[in-house]
């Protein structure tokens, strides 16, 4: 990999403390911060364009990563098919994403918190009162959005396609 490539993704994925002073120094900019999560296993159309919709909301793009032993409490054992190294790094190398930050806990509560975005968004089979840190984030003076999916896309269903094209 290109040296200055591999360092431009490495200083977008960061531990949640260097992420916290990078966000307030963002913030005292007049940066407004955009934060979703996922999991984001196999990186498709949906998850692309969903993460495109979610940066042009505001002017700094943050991504809670699950890291691969949440993905295996929430998704089962055989998840993730990528590893968490892998994912982030795929996250990092789009242009309009600004940092990385992955998280062992089942809910990114903890990172929302800490981070407080002035924009925290989900996917639109959400509401406003099961998005975890909604409430955080308002009372924060922050909003909360959600995004419509691209129907047909889902990790779950090209996982589920691999196999049946496998037997």
């Amino acid at each position: 990999m290109r040296a200055d490539l591999e360092k431009t993704l490495l200083d977008k994925i960061q531990p949640l403390a260097r992420l916290k002073a990078t966000v307030t120094a963002w913030q005292k900019d007049g940066k407004k911060v955009v934060f979703t999560n996922g999991v984001f296993d196999l990186l498709h159309l949906g998850h692309v364009t969903y993460l495109a919709k979610a940066a042009e909301l505001g002017d700094k793009l943050i991504i809670g990563l699950n890291a691969d032993s949440s993905v295996r409490r929430i998704k089962g054992e055989d998840r993730p098919i990528n590893d968490q190294n892998n994912r982030a790094a795929l996250l990092a190398s789009l242009f309009f994403v600004d940092g990385v930050v992955l998280f062992e806990e089942d809910t990114p509560l903890n990172l929302i918190s800490t981070l407080l975005p002035d924009i925290l968004v989900k996917g639109a089979d959400y509401t406003i009162d099961n998005i975890v840190g909604a409430k955080e984030v308002i009372a924060n003076g922050g909003e909360v959005k959600t995004i419509t999916f691209v129907e047909g896309y889902s990790s779950t269903s090209i996982i589920n396609k691999i196999k049946a094209q496998a037997r």
